[in-house]
């Protein structure tokens, strides 16, 4: 059974009002990189990565993420992944289920069988922590594949100098909701 949480009124320990907003951490990634994703093991983005440190334990973290990538040659992971968020070395996002790859979401598709290196996928999500301590978290996006690929962020595979081959700029934030 799902687990939702309605906050009305009242004052958090920080002196903002439950649901204010106390804090926002962000990193944003401007540069390009080719990450190497191997079959079925969670892999974390480097590049994707936030701290942020809790005013109270009572506190809501709301993770958001937005990654500009291409998947690499192996066309089957453009519609056999998920991407999730780590607290620390923790996954977040849908509880194990069997052998089934879960996570938060998946990327958009534009794979097109005639463009397979230039048409790149967006991965647009969020997800609610309540890590209930004052202590830093590191956040980092992940990503789980079906067959070992490498994941170009911000860049289409091909890459070049034309046109027909995108960039693009991802983010991963960290806003802390007072409970």
């Amino acid at each position: 059974m799902p687990i939702s949480k309605v906050i009305n009124g009242g004052v958090a320990p920080s002196g903002i009002s439950s649901g204010g907003i106390i804090q926002v951490q962000r990193t944003q990634f401007t540069g390009t990189n080719a990450v190497s994703v191997a079959s079925g093991i969670s892999t974390a983005l480097a590049d994707l990565t936030v701290n942020i440190t809790p005013a109270s334990t009572s506190s809501v973290i709301h993770l958001q993420a937005h990654i500009f990538l291409e998947f690499g040659l192996d066309t089957s992971n453009t519609y056999n992944h998920t991407f999730f968020f780590y607290r620390d070395s923790t996954k977040l996002g849908h509880a194990a289920a069997g052998v089934r790859n879960v996570g938060i979401s998946m990327a958009t598709r534009t794979y097109e069988l005639q463009d397979d290196n230039s048409t790149p996928e967006i991965a647009r999500y969020d997800y609610f922590d309540t890590p209930a301590t004052t202590s830093v978290i590191t956040y980092k996006c992940g990503v789980l594949v079906n067959l070992a690929d490498t994941i170009s962020i911000n860049k289409t595979v091909g890459d070049s100098n034309s046109i027909a081959y995108e960039r693009g700029i991802s983010f991963i934030s960290a806003t802390e909701i007072a409970g």
